[in-house]
């Protein structure tokens, strides 16, 4: 439940045209979330596909980090976050998920 709980969340962030111009995933204990902003309307699903940008997290450390309970530096640095891909995609999406 807490996946579709992130899933919906990062639809609403996200909107129809972000401008990240990137594929990001959550990988998370309850599966995966695939967000696609290169095509435009963006798309937000839940396949494990490959990304240029890849969040391994728990779901609820994720949904911390998008309203801004959890510091994204900080999660990092403590093994609560692990990034795997572009850092310049990573760097995008702390700006625009940050403190929602």
């Amino acid at each position: 439940m807490s996946l579709q709980i992130l899933t919906d969340r990062v639809k609403n962030i996200l909107g129809t045209d972000s401008g990240l111009d990137a594929t990001v995933k959550f990988k998370t204990e309850e599966g995966s979330v695939f967000i696609d902003t290169k095509s435009v309307p963006n798309s937000v699903t839940n396949d494990d596909l490959e990304a240029d940008c890849t969040f391994e997290v728990s779901t609820k450390n994720a949904l911390k980090l998008i309203d801004g309970d959890l510091n994204a530096m900080m999660a990092y640095m403590t093994g609560k976050l692990k990034i795997d891909g572009d850092m310049g995609v990573a760097m995008k999406i702390a700006e625009t998920f940050g403190g929602r």
